[in-house]
């Protein structure tokens, strides 16, 4: 059993405890308290003076998919040779042993929702995994975690060059619709199978991949950085009755009284970095605060390796300095970002029963000075500075 002592706990449960104390045993949050025994502990860290948080989260990254400080070769997130590509799956692709995950643990980012790029209409499939270990494998919190998808210019961009649909946004919704159409007669064919083999469908990859998504199992992640995109992801989402979760949401902030009332959460980012491309020309740090202030759950992504993914409290301080509520902003990177993507059950907040991911900082992570001095994944010092 490890056990952390005397520390300022910020549960992201509702509590903050003062001099209190964590015990850890086989990987999970055992108790917190004032007054628990050390008896029986084989590890103690005297968290005297430090804050003691949950592990951040991240909603929507590309760790591992695009690797550090090379070209080419370690570029593996987007398959840019079909608009449709639902057969994907991030896990593939995911290299753990590349440096950025170390910098993640020196961050306090403890788990993050990575998979593909934003250069098909489907891009294949998420997944939710720890930011610690060798093999892949033993990282994965769920997989798949959502199906990505992705509205406005990079689709355009990638298959204009390749002069073939989609060119424009008329045919990215066009291509996501025919696709789901073709994903739900399937599912269906295959309920009939069940009845009468002879009606049973030959096996089709891309919409057996797809049957997550149309039973509802998981959410498509949409990638919509401008109003309309936005609303048209919420619109396509409506017309199959399907899960969604609004990446980025750039331009969230133009239509916070239209996503307040269709009842969407938002993964807000990244706001940090220069306005690349047109559909990014509203960006601004202003969006968490206005969409938080109007009553829209927000979680705060980096989009790494846009902004690398340490870096994940410093977004969300730059978001508190344009208004938004300091707690809400540890809620975006905690508590709401796993409730978001629906990992909640496991992180995103110190409470019995949840997996162990604990981070001991010797300041308030938001200000710049502010180190990690232990990071903890499932119960094991993965980090010590």
């Amino acid at each position: 059993m490890l056990l952390i002592k005397n520390g300022k706990i910020i549960t992201m449960e509702g509590e903050i405890l003062e001099k209190a104390s964590l015990l850890i045993e086989d990987g999970k949050i055992k108790e917190i308290g004032l007054n628990i025994s050390e008896e029986d502990a084989k590890e103690v860290i005297d968290a005297s003076g430090k804050l003691v948080l949950p592990g951040f989260v991240e909603a929507h990254c590309h760790l591992g998919m695009w690797e550090d400080a090379i070209g080419f070769e370690g570029a593996d997130g987007n398959e840019m040779t079909n608009p449709i590509t639902p057969e994907l799956r991030a896990i593939d692709a995911i290299n753990p042993m590349d440096r950025t995950f170390e910098e993640a643990l020196e961050g306090g980012v403890t788990s993050c929702a990575t998979g593909p790029g934003s250069a098909n209409v489907i891009g294949g499939q998420f997944a939710a995994i720890k930011t610690y270990g060798k093999r892949i494998d033993d990282m994965i919190i769920k997989a798949p975690l959502a199906m990505k998808c992705a509205f406005g210019e990079n689709p355009k961009r990638v298959y204009s060059d390749k002069k073939t649909s989609p060119n424009t946004r008329m045919a990215i919704a066009s291509e996501l619709r025919n696709t789901l159409f073709k994903a739900f007669e399937y599912r269906d064919k295959l309920e009939e199978g069940k009845k009468d083999s002879s009606k049973k469908p030959g096996f089709d990859f891309k919409m057996h991949s797809l049957l997550p998504l149309v039973n509802g199992e998981i959410p498509l992640k949409a990638h919509a950085h401008r109003a309309d995109d936005i609303l048209t992801s919420i619109r396509i989402a409506k017309e199959f009755n399907l899960g969604l979760t609004l990446d980025h949401c750039t331009e969230g902030h133009l239509i916070a009284d239209e996503l307040v009332k269709e009842g969407y959460n938002a993964i807000v980012g990244p706001s940090f970095g220069d306005r690349s491309k047109f559909e990014l020309k509203n960006l601004t740090f202003d969006t968490p605060s206005i969409l938080s202030k109007a009553g829209v759950k927000i979680a705060i992504m980096t989009d790494s390796p846009v902004v690398p993914l340490q870096y994940l409290p410093l977004l969300a301080s730059l978001a508190v300095k344009n208004g938004l509520d300091e707690m809400e902003a540890l809620k975006a990177i905690t508590i709401n970002a796993a409730q978001i993507i629906g990992i909640d059950d496991k992180v995103g907040s110190l409470k019995v029963g949840k997996d162990a991911d604990v981070v001991i900082w010797d300041n308030h992570p938001f200000d710049i000075m502010s180190s990690v001095e232990y990071t903890i994944i499932n119960g094991k010092i993965v980090y010590n500075k």
